[in-house]
């Protein structure tokens, strides 16, 4: 049995994995770390897995033992035995947990009805008593729908619900929603003006109740007939995609698209046009004016393309301020 404090390394190791791996999947291919940090990780860890090394005792000296002479008559007939060969014990693998395999994805066929706040909460329906959804959602957790203006002219799209969101049932309400919110309101709009949802319905499971996973493969092909009906009902002017999963979930799987190469450059998604950009966790994650400013410039070409007013107060969100002449 584990230690208390080895099992809350082992699960702050993890969480520190999981960021990185998701770091990793937003562009970030190098992660300045000071040697004050690193020398605090090495204390922090040497504890438990410096283990006392003991000594082997010295070897004894040999015992004598006296061998008594055994007559042994001239013919003997040693028959001969086939021996089997000796099986070999297959090497002990630990059980590996995979998730249970999914079903097909679901057929969507909307009801022809012409109010779109009635087709959403048709659907809406559909998604709440989706069984398999309802399998995998956390034990008194919520599935994560959408939420906003079914005449929106902006969808955003993140990944999957985190600890908060399958909590309230809402998308992006933790601290990334915060953040996402006042984008939303620095663009001049309200989060009831905008249309927000997520590739996922349910928080992919975790080994541990703590940290998130990106979904896999399997899990965004389930899920994406929910969300293509959410794009189809509310027929946003322009598609905002949070981050590299939600690209990958709209766009496909290219082994060859970086979202450090493609954000900020207009894509297609079923003929409307896609902005892809960072998710707002990696704002929080390298919180400078430099990753803000960033990501507020593909801000400033939505709000372009939509053909909205562009105040210069807006346009210099995030720059550095002027030199006052000396």
């Amino acid at each position: 049995m584990q230690k208390p404090e080895t099992a809350t390394l082992h699960t702050l190791l993890h969480l520190l994995r999981e960021s990185l791996a998701e770091m990793k999947r937003d562009g970030v291919s190098c992660v300045p770390l000071l040697p004050s940090s690193l020398k605090s990780l090495h204390a922090a860890i040497l504890p438990y897995t410096a283990a006392p090394v003991t000594p082997l005792p010295p070897n004894p000296p040999p015992a004598t033992v006296a061998t008594p002479t055994v007559a042994t008559p001239a013919t003997v007939a040693t028959p001969t035995v086939a021996t089997p060969a000796a099986a070999t014990p297959a090497a002990a693998t630990p059980a590996v947990a995979t998730p249970a395999a999914l079903p097909p994805p679901p057929q969507i066929i909307l009801p022809d009805i012409a109010d779109k706040s009635l087709r959403l909460a048709w659907l809406r329906e559909r998604v709440l008593t989706c069984p398999t959804c309802n399998a995998h959602k956390h034990p008194g957790k919520k599935l994560v729908f959408g939420t906003g203006d079914p005449d929106a002219p902006i969808f955003f799209c993140g990944e999957a619900p985190g600890a908060d969101e399958e909590t309230l049932g809402e998308p992006f309400v933790g601290r990334a929603g915060e953040l996402l919110t006042k984008i939303i309101s620095a663009m001049g709009f309200t989060r009831d003006q905008v249309y927000i949802g997520n590739i996922m319905k349910w928080r992919p499971e975790m080994p541990t109740e703590y940290g998130n996973r990106a979904p896999t493969r399997e899990e965004m092909d389930f899920c994406l007939p929910f969300l293509l009906a959410q794009i189809d009902i509310v027929q946003p002017r322009i598609i905002v995609a949070l981050g590299r999963t939600a690209i990958e979930g709209l766009l496909g799987a290219d082994a060859n698209r970086s979202l450090g190469k493609i954000r900020g450059q207009w894509q297609e998604f079923q003929g409307i046009p896609l902005m892809p950009t960072y998710h707002p966790a990696y704002l929080l994650r390298n919180n400078t004016n430099n990753t803000k400013r960033t990501v507020w410039e593909d801000m400033l070409r939505v709000m372009e393309r939509l053909q909205m007013p562009v105040s210069d107060r807006q346009r210099a969100y995030f720059l550095p301020a002027p030199r006052s002449p000396s």
